[in-house]
């Protein structure tokens, strides 16, 4: 028997070595794992080939296979093993831990680990029933040398990371184990303690291989305290007057201590609790352990070394954590006064500003400096001393810009705060930084724009300042007209030295507008400033780096030109009322750019024109508003109602032609520039249309409205029928913009897919651009500003035709919510959107599908909030019916070839939702023929609302199969494999639509399919804690609704795997009788769960995992007594009842 347990020793040890052998090929390392697999499963030889593999004279791989077997067995056999092999390997896994090591410094640390494992396997199996000395032989390896006492702390750590952090372990088990913990918790932290003491002593007197052994069980020792500390009374942390925290507090100046201290250390001072048992936390505001924390801080900075890097930002949380305490401390309950060395905890604070690392300040939420608002740092750069720091936190530039974006929008909260307390000392910082920028000389630094000579880039040294100068001024602003009522004295001499100011730069320019627009509500005092800031932003409307207006401009010439434009829109949006006295002036200087050649873009002049139409609004007349409209929109309307240009959109070929999608052309071919002009003529009528929709309103005033004539007549109920000026514009448009609408469709058809030449034969495809931005690819910081916005002729092709596509609904939705009444009674319109927006949607690709779905139906969202219930059925029902048919055909075909997320339909119904928009693709799958009377299921998505509720009970008021396909939609979608949406539809719609027809005569079949729905989702996504409690709620409101109608739902509950018949019959009983006795909410629900256990589905990585099975030892905790009752019983008499022979009480 020994010859064959060596014999299979050895193989097992070339086997292994086979394994590891980088040369050995995969056929032969895949034979050596099945066989060493196979050993582990079948083998009765276990146990003394484990043994003999982990003889501290075998190689370090071998030993730990040799750990591996015996940890397996303990895992997978130990419920099948008799109670004397189960002594002898636990006997010989302490001889292991005794004497089966190398030292401490030449032990491998995978070793280490492994043994503990194997203790900590028999610990959960046995202790403290059958091992009740388990803790004092840990205590006595502990006397053998530093190698058992590192162990015998990783033993420890791992035992309170399985029972607590991870809990992996069956309910009793674990509650035995951790209130065994809990009851030897004084005596464990003792003797923790007094192991840390020891070897922090020795670690300090002896020389150095001795005190680097020391060093090591102190470090062990501090991890496994900081496994403790989380969750351990406060009592223990804080006992012997925090014995605790001043130790550590003093090994924060150890150099090979101080980091795994500072950890304990934060882990202690973040713990909640009651107030009474954190109170002595205030020690830590002691001279002493300030001065520690600041020189641990001082003896750790200087090189970028990791290690002390991790330890710096320990102690900026261990004083954010302090300040915590502080503030929940201070002004409670709990006399607790204020530190009177407060301002030398402000001392450290403020010393770890001047540290050059910038994720070190997160922490930091109460101070803040200008440099902090500066973007310098970038790992790939050495012009800072930040750099180095950032090299050690993120991979890449873009991940830092990441991180930058979001420390400073923290960093412009603090400004925000510190701004309303002193608003004017803030001004006074700002003016002064601003005037600063304005009098220093551009310096571009060594990394140069790419684009022209002399230019900044992102990074150079002045475009960082100005950048900085300008957050702090925006937060500043904000706070300076909230908290003071009276001028800012210097506000009008800083506006105007920034409207003197004058660069050529895109990138500074871009900082002076936005300073511009955050000091223009200081003008609102002083009217004559307007022409001058008016000017300013016009003259940036046409800038440009050179004079060569035929280059392609840079995104950050593009991003002034923009910025001007939305600087100009912003003001006439939010002070109408202040600039309507330049009216005239204004509108001139429109109409002499629009007829110079100032290269405007179709955008920007759009853009001018929204904002005329904003200020027109002030006119309060409409005829005067509609004169306006007329002359502005005349030019738009002859030409987008011309002959030609209804030739051209209502034929796919000609259309084709016109934008020259049918051409072969090169880079600098001059065919494009007469199609280019045909494309743009397109594009200016489309954002001319939007524009003037977008921003054309009538008075929100009722008085004022009906004075200006914008009031057409009454409802019924008395509310107010308004008409809006550009009604009749959008009426002359419309017909044109539903023909272009439906050629555009038309344009995915095969046989116009194969008019497109060669050189814009993927005009229709996703753009690289959106491609990346699905795949979680950046662009380089720097090239985002120096590139050109489209670089070749395809992609301004994808351009023309994504927005295009795209402003079309954003027209017609823009429609529905500016003109509301007079939308409603446009006649047929209904029937035209869908000959039009839902032709030919065969050939319409996903990606633009979706869009057309978003756009539409979001801006649809305020049209069936404000619907009259009248127009359902001419306007509404028309238009959602055959779109959630058609949805419903499409997906099905593609939910059988794909079994992943779709991404054409992901705004179907988020009309009901928010109006902040986060998009979730899904998929679909038939739902039953039975359900409701032959409706089919249909696919929607819907996102969380706090009036989701509100909205989705309008659709009550629909016919009856718009209503159901509704209903059957959202539980069709619980069991796709995507969890966000299960969540969101399980809580917010399922019942919301279900209960609104719950007391209707629902067929049983129908009933069954909902149910069951739910528990098929449950099957898919009950292994997510959040997705498991939304359905086991909406299965419990179902079942307790309907089962009383309903025997069907029983017999549904009586397949579920497991089910405890006789708990069904007591839930039933309850649920069904009126006058048994009730249960809480709580106990009912965790019942129910109970009854559902087996429909919930297991995580793919949980699937084909071997299961682990550790029994449950005689419980620790005595049963409580069974609740007797005393009117039942015999007469006992007043003596039998004070009788202590008499046991029936």
């Amino acid at each position: 028997m020994a010859d064959q347990g060596a014999a299979m020793c050895e193989q097992l040890i070339k086997a292994v070595n086979v394994m590891m052998d980088a040369e050995t090929s995969q056929i032969y390392r895949l034979e050596a794992l099945k066989f060493c697999e196979e050993f582990k499963e079948t083998s009765a030889f276990c146990v003394p080939c484990g043994l003999q593999l982990a003889d501290k004279a075998q190689p370090a791989v071998v030993r730990h296979f040799g750990l591996q077997i015996l940890e397996h067995v303990i895992k997978f056999r130990w419920n099948n093993m008799q109670q004397q092999e189960k002594v002898q390997l636990k006997e010989c896994a302490m001889q292991l831990l005794s004497k089966g090591t190398h030292s401490i410094l030449e032990e491998e640390s995978h070793i280490k680990d492994a043994l503990s494992r194997i203790t900590v396997e028999m610990i959960k199996r046995e202790w403290p029933q059958h091992w009740p000395d388990m803790l004092k032989e840990m205590e006595a390896l502990t006397s053998q040398g530093e190698a058992q006492t590192e162990l015998v702390m990783l033993i420890l750590l791992r035992l309170a990371e399985d029972v607590i952090t991870f809990q992996t372990l069956p309910t009793q088990r674990r509650r035995d184990i951790q209130h065994t913990l809990t009851q030897n918790m004084e005596s464990i932290f003792s003797f923790m303690m007094a192991i840390l003491h020891v070897n922090v002593e020795d670690y300090r007197k002896l020389v150095k291989k001795i005190q680097q052994a020391h060093c090591r069980v102190a470090v062990a020792t501090l991890n496994t305290l900081a496994g403790y500390i989380d969750w351990v009374s406060l009592v223990y942390i804080t006992s012997g007057n925090c014995h605790l925290l001043e130790m550590l507090c003093l090994l924060l100046s150890e150099p090979d201590l101080q980091l795994e201290a500072a950890e304990c250390l934060l882990i202690a001072i973040s713990r909640k609790g009651k107030l009474e048992d954190r109170k002595p936390f205030m020690l830590l505001f002691d001279d002493v352990a300030i001065h520690y924390i600041l020189s641990g801080a001082q003896s750790a900075d200087g090189l970028v070394v990791e290690r002390r890097y991790i330890f710096l930002k320990r102690l900026c949380q261990v004083l954010c954590a302090l300040g915590g305490q502080l503030c929940s401390l201070v002004g409670s309950d709990v006399e607790v006064e204020v530190p009177a060395n407060l301002s030398k905890y402000m001392e450290a604070i403020l010393a770890f500003t001047t540290h050059s690392s910038q994720t070190s300040w997160c922490g930091f939420t109460s101070l803040c400096e200008k440099g902090l608002l500066m973007s310098t740092g970038f790992p790939s750069r050495d012009d800072n001393p930040s750099c180095g720091y950032s090299r050690v936190d993120f991979d890449s530039d873009e991940d830092f810009n990441l991180f930058f974006n979001s420390f400073r929008a923290q960093q412009g909260e603090v400004v925000r705060i510190a701004c309303r307390i002193v608003p004017l000392e803030a001004f006074q910082i700002a003016a002064e930084w601003l005037q600063y920028q304005i009098a220093s000389p551009i310096d571009t630094g060594d990394t140069t724009s790419k684009s022209a000579e002399g230019l900044c880039s992102l990074l150079s040294p002045s475009v960082v300042q100005w950048d900085a100068m300008t957050v702090f001024m925006e937060c500043m602003i904000a706070q300076i007209f909230k908290n003071l009522e009276e001028e800012v004295k210097g506000s009008m001499e800083l506006l105007q030295a920034v409207l003197n100011y004058e660069t050529k730069d895109p990138l500074i320019l871009s900082c002076v507008l936005t300073n511009v627009s955050a000091l223009f509500p200081f003008v609102t005092r002083r009217q004559h400033f307007l022409p001058q800031i008016l000017y300013k932003l016009f003259k940036a409307i046409t800038f440009e780096v050179g004079q060569d207006n035929k280059a392609p401009r840079t995104r950050a010439v593009k991003n002034v030109r923009r910025h001007a434009c939305s600087s100009i829109i912003k003001i006439c949006r939010d002070y109408p009322q202040f600039i309507l006295p330049c009216f005239d002036m204004f509108y001139n200087h429109v109409k002499k750019l629009f007829s110079s050649d100032a290269s405007l873009t179709h955008m920007e002049k759009c853009s001018l024109m929204e904002a005329l139409v904003l200020i027109s609004n002030q006119f309060k007349d409409f005829a005067k508003q509609k004169a306006f409209l007329d002359e502005l929109m005349a030019s738009v309307v002859a030409e987008w109602t011309s002959e030609e240009i209804r030739h051209v959109l209502s034929d796919p070929a000609v259309f084709l032609s016109f934008v020259g999608a049918d051409q072969v052309v090169t880079e600098h071919s001059k065919d494009t520039d007469a199609t280019g002009l045909n494309r743009g003529r397109l594009s200016f009528c489309l954002y001319a249309m939007l524009g003037v929709v977008k921003r054309a309103r009538w008075p929100a005033d009722l008085e004022e409205a009906k004075a200006g004539g914008f009031v057409a007549g009454y409802t019924p109920a008395g509310a107010p029928i308004y008409r809006n000026p550009c009604t009749a514009h959008f009426l002359v448009l419309l017909p044109n913009l539903l023909l272009l609408i439906r050629t555009h469709n038309s344009l995915y058809m095969p046989e116009n897919m194969a008019r497109l030449s060669e050189t814009f034969a993927k005009a229709h495809e996703v753009m690289d651009a959106e491609k990346n931005v699905v795949l979680g690819l950046s662009q380089h910081l720097l090239d985002i500003y120096d590139s050109p916005v489209y670089r070749t002729n395809l992609e301004r092709m994808q351009g023309f035709f994504t927005t295009l596509y795209d402003n079309c609904f954003h027209v017609l939705g823009s429609a529905g919510q500016s003109l509301q009444q007079e939308f409603y009674t446009i006649s047929g319109l209904a029937e035209e959107i869908n000959r039009s927006a839902f032709f030919s949607l065969d050939h319409v690709p996903d990606h633009r599908l979706r869009p057309m779905i978003h756009i539409l139906f979001c801006h649809l969202l305020q049209l069936v909030l404000s619907c009259p219930q009248e127009y359902y059925d001419s306007l509404l029902c028309p238009l959602l019916g055959p779109l959630f048919a058609y949805m419903q055909q499409r997906l099905n075909v593609k939910w059988q070839v794909i079994n992943q997320r779709t991404s054409c339909v992901t705004i179907l119904l988020e009309m009901f939702s928010s109006r902040r928009r986060h998009d979730d693709g899904l998929g679909a799958d038939g739902g039953p023929g039975a359900a409701h009377r032959g409706t089919r299921t249909h696919q929607v998505t819907l996102s969380c609302s706090l009036n989701v509720a509100f909205e989705l009970k309008r659709f009550f008021f629909f016919p009856q199969n718009i209503y159901m396909t509704l209903l059957t939609l959202s539980f069709t979608s619980l069991s796709w494999k995507d969890t966000t949406n299960c969540h969101r539809t399980a809580s917010m719609v399922c019942w919301t639509l279900l209960r609104q027809v719950v007391g209707g005569n629902l067929l049983p079949e129908a009933v069954t399919w909902f149910y069951t729905s739910v528990l098929r989702a449950l099957q898919v996504h009950g292994q997510h804690e959040v997705c498991n409690s939304t359905l086991s709620q909406l299965a419990m409101l179902i079942y307790e609704n309907l089962r009383p109608r309903y025997m069907e739902l029983r017999a549904v509950m009586t397949q579920i795997p497991n089910i405890s018949v006789e708990a069904l019959d007591q839930y039933d009983h309850r649920l069904m009788d009126p006058n048994a006795q009730k249960v809480g909410d709580k106990k009912r629900k965790d019942q129910f769960k109970k009854l559902i256990a087996g429909t919930v589905g297991k995580a793919l990585c949980q699937q084909f995992r071997k299961e682990v099975h550790i029994r449950n030892l005689p419980s620790l905790f005595k049963k409580p007594k069974p609740d007797k009752d005393v009117l039942n019983t015999e007469a006992l008499g007043l003596a039998a009842l004070f009788s202590p022979e008499n046991n029936a009480l």
